[in-house]
């Protein structure tokens, strides 16, 4: 199993930072936010690195905004300010915001490209979500768009745009197309990386900047591996 890279506040990777957001993009190994696991989380790390290179004296704010699967990696942003984290919020909340996904799959997907609408159906027993193609008690709809951008040796690269925010989404809609992203054992890829990660990347966001109001457009590199690299 290779090594994980978790990141630390002299490797972060930092993508977009001001006096009100602060946006990362994460690795594999990186968790968002702490959970049971008891691990580091990434916004103990960001609170860390703005202390050291700002000098801040007590507490420093930063304020959670979305989450990325722990196994997925890409754009985390996070809010610097109270006022940030609430439009932040409210950004997120309203759909606001373009998030494109990069994802590796082995099977060819049945079109080149496609909307994709299923009732995704949570179990917090094993923690995954089931596509539905009807709607099934407590269920709630999700809708992407994907299209095939490369193919390569033995996968496929796409391109995914989403329209709704469930969880673990883009895993379960693809899966259920006869897709698993690569190393998603959970979703029925056959093996898993090395690493432990999937390849699924949050590639770029589009955003208005809660405070200043511009327009950002965040693209976050791959992680260095030979599959990625042939992007």
């Amino acid at each position: 199993m290779s090594e994980k890279i978790i990141s630390t506040k002299d490797n972060l990777q930092v993508l977009h930072e001001d006096n009100h957001i602060i946006v990362i993009n994460k690795r594999v190994g990186d968790i968002v936010q702490g959970d049971k696991t008891g691990d580091k989380p990434l916004s103990d790390v960001v609170k860390e690195y703005i202390k050291e290179k700002y000098n801040k004296p007590g507490e420093v704010f930063l304020g959670v905004v979305h989450r990325l699967d722990r196994p997925t990696t890409g754009i985390v942003v996070f809010a610097r300010t109270s006022k940030a984290l609430t439009r932040l919020n409210d950004l997120f909340k309203n759909r606001e915001t373009q998030k494109t996904y990069w994802a590796i799959v082995k099977n060819q997907p049945p079109k080149t490209e496609d909307n994709l609408v299923h009732f995704l159906k949570r179990n917090p027993k094993n923690n995954t979500s089931k596509a539905h193609t009807k709607e099934v008690p407590d269920s709630k709809k999700a809708s992407l768009d994907y299209k095939i951008i490369k193919k390569l040796d033995n996968y496929y690269a796409l391109e995914i745009n989403l329209h709704t925010g469930r969880h673990h989404q883009i895993r379960s809609q693809l899966s259920a197309i006869g897709c698993p992203i690569k190393g998603d054992l959970k979703y029925g890829f056959d093996r898993s990386n090395p690493d432990g990660g999937i390849h699924l990347h949050a590639r770029k966001l589009v955003l208005t900047h809660p405070v200043t109001k511009e327009v950002l457009q965040i693209i976050a590199p791959v992680p260095n591996d030979a599959i990625w690299n042939c992007l």
